[in-house]
């Protein structure tokens, strides 16, 4: 065990040298993980063949314990595929058993353990590129292109990187880079007379950002554990090319037991106090962290009274990708936390099993008199899914039942709204 413990200290050190020698910053996070995250579970939740792919992923602490709250967020630092860093490192003439030190152009005092600085420390090069180089999902910058201009040797592939680094050219590059999702091996594999040196790369490359995901476990549940509801990301390009997102498809295919480096932050949704009457919805993977917050509930309600909780989820298709059925429904039968006698609910839109869809909001509508009453018992109202249309739909759903069932004008109904953001009781968590 001590071993081990000593190996993924050294791996620890490894990913705070490599991401505190990049020049690109990380969210402010600090660079040295919080801890190692052992892999105990991975189990789809949704049916095969359905063309959604969702994950529930257990994990264990195998280095620090960390706490946290339901509702806060994991973040995670995906592993690249090694082919492709191979690849990089060959298309772009560099050694990778080098080593390298890397120092900023403006005074940065970034330290790393034991009080040294980070460009002083040399770091193998093929480490770099796998902690701190986004070079097989992120797609490059127009200055990217520009600066290959200047190192192409080959006329029609400068002519191209010119024009595409243009105002002229600005669309074209839309429709090539962007809107394809090319990746920095990529671009620079279709312009081979391209050589840019080491000191290019470091500063154009996109750095290797970490992926946030909501905590979808209860700690007080799930001691030395932390689950997450992951959501593998697929698509087609309208060239015609799959593409994947490369955190959620490198934890689809990892094996159990492996260790992945994680660090933990605040999320936007604050755990409510058992006291609290809530209204969360949730649909699709909206519902992770709210699977922590009812697990929660339920060990609270062990040992004093909890107020009343209702949930509203939504998929397409009941049996496809209702994501925790059985949960969900074991908690609102008998005397669950969401069940009729506890003074809680269950309300599900299927928006694809009937000729005319139905969503989140139009369940919201449809039990207005439950929502209404809970309002005016002081509830908070807990959002989380996607941040296209359903955030605001939801909200207009609110609208109308305080409108019609308060008896109020609209603009009124706004305010009331208002008042319960500002008094931190309308909380929302939405991601692309």
């Amino acid at each position: 065990m001590t071993s081990i413990l000593q190996g993924l200290s050294c791996t620890e050190t490894e990913i705070e040298k490599a991401r505190s020698m990049s020049p690109g910053r990380f969210s402010g996070r600090h660079t040295r993980p919080d801890c190692f995250l052992k892999l105990v579970k991975n189990h789809c939740l949704t049916k095969a063949g359905c063309g959604k792919d969702v994950r529930h992923l257990e994990f264990n602490f195998e280095s620090t314990a960390i706490e946290y709250d339901v509702g806060d967020v994991l973040e995670i630092l995906p592993g690249q595929d090694p082919e492709a860093v191979d690849a990089f490192l060959e298309r772009c003439h560099l050694d990778p058993e080098s080593f390298i030190t890397i120092h900023p152009t403006k005074q940065d005092n970034r330290i790393i353990a034991n009080g040294i600085s980070a460009s002083i420390v040399p770091i193998k090069l093929r480490t770099f590129v796998e902690l701190a180089m986004d070079i097989s999902s992120a797609s490059p910058r127009r200055y990217f292109f520009e600066v290959m201009s200047y190192f192409a040797t080959a006329e029609h592939e400068k002519e191209r990187l010119q024009y595409f680094a243009s105002a002229e050219g600005r669309d074209d590059l839309y429709q090539y880079n962007q809107k394809e999702r090319r990746s920095v091996l990529e671009v620079l594999q279709d312009f081979p007379s391209v050589q840019l040196p080491l000191e290019w790369l470091v500063q154009l490359v996109p750095p290797l950002k970490t992926r946030a995901f909501s905590i979808s476990s209860s700690p007080s549940a799930h001691p030395n554990q932390v689950h997450l509801t992951v959501n593998v990301v697929s698509w087609m390009t309208p060239f015609k090319r799959n593409r994947a997102g490369l955190c959620s498809m490198w934890l689809a295919n990892l094996d159990q037991g492996a260790l992945i480096p994680a660090w933990f932050q605040k999320g936007s949704l604050c755990p409510p106090p058992p006291s609290l009457p809530v209204i969360l919805i949730g649909p699709g993977t909206g519902c992770a962290p709210f699977r922590g917050f009812v697990e929660e509930r339920v060990i609270q309600s062990q040992s004093t009274w909890t107020a009343p909780i209702i949930f509203f989820f939504g998929c397409r298709n009941e049996e496809n990708d209702f994501l925790y059925r059985d949960f969900w429904f074991d908690h609102s039968q008998n005397d669950g936390v969401l069940s009729d006698a506890k003074g809680g609910g269950l309300f599900v839109a299927f928006s694809r099993d009937q000729p005319q869809k139905v969503y989140v909001q139009d369940k919201i509508r449809e039990h207005s008199q439950v929502v209404w009453n809970l309002l005016n018992s002081g509830a908070a109202i807990y959002v989380a899914g996607s941040s296209t249309k359903m955030p605001s739909d939801v909200w207009s759903a609110f609208e109308d039942i305080i409108s019609k069932d308060g008896a109020v004008s609209r603009e009124s109904a706004v305010r009331w709204l208002r008042a319960l953001e500002k008094a931190g009781k309308y909380h929302v968590e939405a991601w692309s």
